[in-house]
């Protein structure tokens, strides 16, 4: 079997490859803790797919400038991952932690005013406060997991944690279907009645009130885990021992054939994954006519899809190299979006579903293989891979575009394929070269 690691293999292992341990020994705790992040940060993400949705309604927009609340969230994922990186190469992973929950709450609390002062535009500034909070938990979590153990199994180590993400996805559609979606869509001819018995805008003001309790909730949750982390010593990560050292360089990063692909991938991918879950509830309603409820539960079904997904991705990595089960996966997804684009209705829905298996292993994939072998770099390289999450701000409004001109919400998953195709040629050709050696 071909492995793409980077790493050396444990002494004894001459001919013979012998198992390596996934877990790190003596420090569960703060695995636990920051593997725990992976859930939280999955909540409100995917509560922004239900979010589009209902300010949809709530505020009477287009799909385009919906759009708007993903450019908005992965937006502050772009401008915060830097200077995440600077602060934890300089105060470490539990201080990055720390802040990152701490404007995650607050940002989550402003869903409050935003809410009392009813502009579109306020709860945009939230949701760039939350993703602030949430690109310093990734930019640490990410290569803190990877590191927190043995080389050989960082990739495995990291599907691990991240298979948690999901299960927040599944919690924020649902509390998002449950307590956000009121169940009520008016037709034209009900909405025109309402506005001239002055009533229209008591109802939005109404469906804008719905956010509050869940990004309320969302923020003491945040607050109780920061105060864990606070209260819980962690491990030193070698790449942390950078007082005396190399601190690493952007420079060097040029070096790395493989972090740069890596970068353009994880870029592709988010928007992607970001854009196929933001639209998913229309495409389900415009193909099968099915209430928003219903849309509401196929979305959290495909989130279940994608937990699956990364759960087992993490068990065949024992087998199959994880740069050709990654290749294989995004030539699936190909193909399944093809036929979602042009067979629309319950055949296309279900086709559109099944991607969200198959995109289960990307990012935390292509996150460890474009960590690999980057030494004293891997503080900055990770919170580069982590600003490529702006994909999402770019793609999402894309495939609202298209839609708008289209007037038909499945020919914009031709932007999702499209990154698809990119990602197996990563996959089969980018991840596999080498970097260059570092000076001496």
């Amino acid at each position: 079997m071909m492995h793409v690691s980077n790493a050396v293999e444990p002494a004894g292992t001459q001919g013979e490859r012998k198992p390596v341990p996934l877990f790190p020994s003596g420090s569960l705790v703060p695995f636990f803790l920051v593997t725990a992040l992976f859930f939280l940060w999955g909540v409100p993400n995917n509560l922004n797919d239900v979010l589009i949705r209902q300010f949809m309604k709530s505020f009477a927009i287009s799909r385009f400038e919906a759009g708007l609340v993903q450019s908005a969230f992965y937006m502050g994922y772009f401008l915060l991952a830097m200077p995440a990186a600077l602060l934890m190469r300089k105060l470490g992973y539990k201080a990055g932690f720390l802040v990152g929950l701490l404007l995650f709450a607050l940002g989550a609390f402003l869903f409050w005013p935003a809410a009392m002062v009813g502009k579109y535009g306020f709860f945009l500034l939230a949701l760039f406060v939350i993703a602030s909070g949430l690109s310093f938990l990734e930019t640490g979590s990410n290569p803190f997991i990877a590191q927190m153990g043995h080389p050989e199994s960082s990739e495995r180590r990291l599907n691990f944690s991240q298979a948690f993400n999901p299960l927040g996805s599944i919690t924020g559609v649902l509390l998002g279907t449950v307590f956000i979606f009121s169940g009520v869509e008016l037709s034209p001819q009900q909405i025109e009645s309402m506005t001239v018995q002055h009533l229209y805008d008591a109802y939005m003001r109404t469906e804008t009130l719905r956010v509050v309790k869940p990004y309320l909730g969302l923020g003491a949750v945040a607050v109780f885990w920061a105060f864990l982390i606070w209260r819980t010593k962690f491990p030193h990560i070698q790449s942390e021992h950078e007082d005396g050292g190399d601190h690493g360089h952007f420079l060097e990063l040029l070096r790395y054939p493989h972090f740069l692909a890596a970068v353009v991938a994880q870029f592709l991918y988010v928007g992607a994954q970001v854009g196929t879950w933001s639209y998913f509830i229309q495409y389900v309603q415009e193909s099968t006519h099915q209430p928003e409820k219903v849309a509401g539960y196929f979305l959290t079904g495909t989130l279940a899809a994608f937990g699956v997904g990364r759960f087992t991705s993490a068990y065949l990595m024992r087998f199959i190299a994880p740069n050709r089960l990654l290749g294989a996966y995004a030539v699936v997804n190909v193909v399944l979006l093809a036929f979602g684009v042009l067979h629309t209705g319950w055949p296309g829905l279900w086709a559109v579903f099944l991607t969200s298996f198959f995109m289960s292993l990307m990012f935390p994939t292509i996150f460890a293989l474009g960590l690999k072998g980057l030494g004293p770099n891997t503080k900055l390289g990770g919170s580069l891979i982590v600003m490529a999450i702006v994909g999402g701000a770019v793609l999402t409004p894309l495939m609202g575009l298209i839609a708008e001109t289209s007037h038909s919400i499945a020919p914009a998953y031709i932007v999702p394929l499209t990154a698809y195709v990119f990602i197996a040629a990563y996959a089969f050709i980018g991840a596999k070269a080498r970097h260059s050696r570092q000076p001496a």
